[in-house]
């Protein structure tokens, strides 16, 4: 189905889901940097490698001017996952963790097997929402550690890229349509275990809290 927004109104669109991308990720960076936010690194080398290949697949999906927020998390992602590294954040890998990376990967013979970037799309959605579980399982146990206001910022951002792709289908719209229904329940499962351990502290004062 083609976008019948104009080229104009798509450029602006996309334009300022860039700027709503920078502004999520710089204090994101910088809260590794400085240790308050502490990502799981297995996560966000995933994102990283899925992110890429969906930006290709988006062009090639004629998703115009509309797929350029995508590249742009792309890089950047990759950036987070290396100052992760370097901070030794979140760390652990479990063998599911390699798993979920080798399935990212996996996209890539299925783009160029069935000539079809819709196979590529399909697999890496289903990847990255899998390579979110590291980081649910983290926000679970300690839900103070990641900021939530980042992933409610990249849900609009999303929003934003998806309304400006001059071509909407499967292909284009899979990815950051997923992508942000896992912002929306990873939010929600924050906010509940938030709750429930202030709960705690407030009815147990004089004991350690145990998230």
């Amino acid at each position: 189905m083609t976008n019948v927004l104009s080229w104009e109104i798509r450029t602006l669109l996309t334009i300022i889901a860039i700027i709503l991308t920078f502004y999520a990720y710089i204090p994101y960076i910088k809260g590794i940097r400085i240790g308050t936010i502490q990502p799981h690194v297995f996560s966000w080398i995933i994102w990283g490698v899925t992110t890429f290949i969906v930006f290709f697949a988006q062009v090639a999906g004629h998703g115009g001017v509309g797929s350029i927020p995508i590249g742009v998390s792309g890089i950047i992602t990759i950036l987070v996952a290396f100052f992760v590294y370097r901070k030794r954040g979140d760390i652990h890998i479990t063998k599911s963790d390699w798993f979920f990376f080798g399935l990212a990967l996996s996209s890539l013979p299925f783009w160029f097997y069935f000539s079809d970037p819709l196979a590529a799309v399909l697999v890496l959605s289903l990847a990255d929402i899998l390579g979110f579980i590291p980081t649910f399982r983290k926000g679970y146990i300690l839900p103070n550690s990641e900021p939530l206001g980042f992933y409610l910022i990249f849900l609009f951002r999303n929003f934003l890229a998806m309304v400006a792709l001059a071509e909407w289908n499967t292909t284009t719209l899979l990815f950051p349509g997923s992508a942000g229904i896992a912002c929306v329940v990873f939010v929600v499962m924050v906010k509940i275990r938030k709750k429930k351990s202030e709960s705690i502290r407030d009815s147990q004062p004089d004991k350690i809290p145990l998230i």
